[in-house]
């Protein structure tokens, strides 16, 4: 799922499960490396985790507000909290790691 600043509220902050965030950018090459990662992880666990993506170059305030500075990042949210970020070219399980103990 896409999110930007005008839906991320109720996408993400106002939903019951737990959700992943994926921050990228067009113009980043590791963000294009891990986007199939993110996508195998929204198919594994669709039933128990909400997978989002959400451009920075489109929506610069909501990542602003979160203090995201590389890219890519990936955020774990639940109950509209960021509990934990990791940045960088990471593999499935290292992700895996940020979400599974939420879940």
């Amino acid at each position: 799922m896409v999110v930007t600043d005008a839906n991320f509220k109720k996408e993400v902050l106002q939903t019951d499960k737990t959700v992943l965030v994926d921050f990228w950018a067009s113009w980043c090459m590791p963000c294009k490396i891990l986007s199939p990662i993110i996508d195998k992880i929204a198919e594994d666990y669709k039933d128990r985790l909400k997978v989002c993506k959400l451009n920075i170059e489109d929506s610069p305030r909501t990542a602003s507000a979160y203090g995201i500075m590389s890219m890519p990042t990936v955020a774990v949210f639940k109950e509209g909290k960021i509990l934990t970020t990791a940045s960088g070219t990471l593999t499935k399980e290292e992700i895996e790691s940020k979400f599974k103990p939420h879940l």
